[in-house]
């Protein structure tokens, strides 16, 4: 089964454009090789296509059960998810030393396209346990990680967020629950969390929350905010699990994602829920961004994960579906039928999911993989550039993958027509499971003030300074292949209004008019979104343009003819051009749109805020 992930582009990105086996020259990373890595790949691709994606259709249909104050999942998850906790998955990025393999970070994403591809729902247990540990490996006291952090890291234990509450979702200074000091330097914790991923099921013996609470007489807002290790089940003085009076009130019935406990949380009902503090006091809200980043790719990358999955089921059906005559002899009644894949408007349709998810990939690794650069810098500046990377793309990965994804979903069930508005196919599952990504770990908008209000005014607005900077300096590279100086020019041109439009941002916004720079945050995201996705598929295009002239002039094709006849022969030429068709229908079919988009944002309407409320609609 080859319908989850094109494993080919996963590689070309890894190393053909990023060149990561380069990073096996650093002292992290030296026991490491290629060929580990493929192992790896090949594996991960072996558990999803086995294990995982055979209960995702399962899981959608069961769902999980609320039962006296219990959550089941699926029955065919717990199977898939030992396979997973054993093969040593969740800890794959991580250190030795908390039971992890080491692996680059960036090697671990590629596998875990494939198990999201595969089941999203069944990979967000493990996953949320790996972002909880990663908390408590970093903030914890010694005393609490060797209690609570190995058996998450090993996936014997679950691990949550609790963030969101009734009165505070995205308003998170707003939360209500409370941390009471007690004198053994623990906290009575009392409060109710709703929306949680994973807040309960058995598919572990217990779960680790890390949640968000203000501690008696802290300051108002988000500056008052701590973070707690939560357990449902607390380790007492003899070793034993005994209850801490955590208890899950009930579980959302949702548009997808139908094997996922999102579930309402009560804290402290009893007044004997017992928390650990993170970090320090009223430093909740800095803890919480600093595991933002990897939070925010994962979702990313869930959009990625499903666009991958549409298209390649998309293009499967397109090739097996026979309906109507070629278009040349659309009026002979006659004609024989052929695969829709051969009308033009299904072939614009696959064109668009596929450059679109090519496009993705190229983004959620390459934000992986500066992630990575971080780990293995050599100066204090150089990490600091790379983190910077990193800092800009994250808004961008978390809005333009769930966007992207789900638009490359609803695309899927176009080509399908009718049935694939039908659950006898997969794609609406795809749709359903995908939307979610926009809404949770901070909506789309607030992606956008993130990337208006903190990424771009960042040290006088240096990140998006250095990224230019390096965009500018592959365009130079770019501009010496003459066979793609047309993408390059309508490149180069949205870069120059993308330029432009973030100076008018950062004009507005220190205005009186400030107010036009957050009406406009959400549409400036997605023409920084488009360039960044352009840049990626030019880059791509060079390298595959460089490899396909090779592959003619090793096989003497040096006319059209030849050329044509070679592509249909040859597999890896086939794949080169297909590499540089993505990128000129990208660049063509979007980045020409880039001087509308930034003008219909420099503009200044504000009519959305000028209207009275009544003018919206009558009561």
């Amino acid at each position: 089964m080859k319908l989850i992930v094109d494993e080919r582009d996963a590689k070309f990105v890894l190393y053909e454009q990023l060149k990561v086996q380069d990073l096996c020259r650093y002292p992290k990373y030296a026991d490491f090789s290629p060929d580990m890595f493929d192992m790896a790949i090949a594996e991960a691709a072996k558990l999803a296509e086995k294990e995982f994606y055979p209960t995702n259709k399962i899981g959608d249909r069961e769902g999980c059960k609320f039962e006296n104050g219990q959550v089941k999942v699926p029955e065919a998850f717990h199977r898939a998810y030992r396979a997973y906790v054993e093969g040593g998955w969740l800890a794959m990025p991580d250190p030795p030393e908390v039971g992890g393999q080491g692996f680059p970070f960036v090697v671990s994403n590629c596998c875990v396209e494939f198990l999201a591809a595969a089941n999203w729902a069944l990979l967000m247990y493990p996953g949320l346990t790996h972002g909880a540990a990663r908390l408590l490996y970093k903030y914890g006291t010694p005393e609490i990680k060797e209690i609570y952090m190995y058996k998450m890291f090993s996936g014997e234990w679950g691990g949550t967020m609790c963030l969101t509450e009734a009165g505070a979702g995205s308003d998170v200074g707003n939360l209500r629950t409370k941390a009471y000091r007690n004198p053994d330097g623990t906290y009575r914790i009392e409060g109710q969390k709703i929306f949680i991923s994973s807040g309960m099921h058995d598919l572990t013996e217990n779960i680790v929350h890390m949640v968000l609470a203000r501690v008696e007489g802290a300051p108002p807002g988000t500056r008052g905010i701590s973070i707690f290790l939560v357990p449902r089940l607390r380790v007492d003085e003899g070793g034993n699990l005994v209850d801490n009076d955590v208890t899950c009130g009930g579980i959302e019935h949702k548009m997808g994602i139908h094997g996922s406990a999102t579930c309402v949380l009560n804290f402290g009902e009893n007044g004997r829920c017992i928390g650990y503090l993170m970090g320090k006091e009223n430093e909740g809200m800095r803890i919480m961004f600093d595991m933002m980043n990897e939070a925010r790719l994962f979702v990313g990358l869930q959009g990625l994960a499903h666009a991958s999955a549409a298209y390649l089921h998309a293009l499967k059906y397109a090739k097996e579906r026979f309906q109507g005559a070629p278009v040349e002899k659309m009026k002979d009644a006659t004609a024989p039928r052929v695969p829709i894949i051969q009308h033009p408007d299904v072939r614009r349709m696959l064109m668009f999911m596929k450059s679109g998810s090519e496009a993705l990939r190229s983004l959620m690794y390459v934000a992986a993989y500066c992630l990575d650069r971080v780990e293995v810098a050599e100066s204090d500046e150089e990490r600091d550039l790379f983190q910077g990377y990193v800092d800009l793309l994250i808004p961008i990965c978390k809005s333009v993958g769930s966007d992207l994804g789900f638009r490359i979903c609803e695309t899927a069930i176009q080509v399908y027509g009718g049935y694939g508005y039908t659950s006898e196919y997969p794609v609406e599952q795809f749709l359903r499971d995908c939307k979610i990504a926009s809404i949770y770990e901070g909506t789309n908008g607030i992606q956008a003030l993130d990337l208006i209000g903190r990424k771009l005014t960042y040290k006088n607005g240096q990140l998006v300074k250095n990224a230019f900077k390096l965009a500018s300096e592959k365009l130079a590279q770019f501009k010496q292949n003459y066979r793609l100086r047309e993408l390059t020019q309508i490149y180069e041109e949205a870069q120059n209004i993308l330029i432009e439009t973030t100076k008018y941002m950062g004009f507005k916004g220190m205005s009186e008019d400030f107010y036009v720079t957050i009406l406009n945050a959400k549409p400036y995201l997605d023409l920084f979104g488009d360039v960044t996705l352009g840049f990626l598929l030019l880059w791509q295009a060079n390298i595959a343009d460089e490899k396909l002239q090779k592959i003619y002039a090793d096989h003497g094709a040096v006319d059209t003819r030849s050329q044509r006849r070679l592509l249909e022969e040859n597999r890896e030429a086939a794949f080169y051009y297909g590499k540089i068709a993505s990128a000129r229908y990208f660049i063509t079919q979007t980045l020409t749109q880039a001087r509308g988009k930034a003008r219909a944002i420099m503009i200044g309407d504000t009519s959305p805020l000028d209207i009275p409320e009544a003018g919206f609609a009558l009561d």
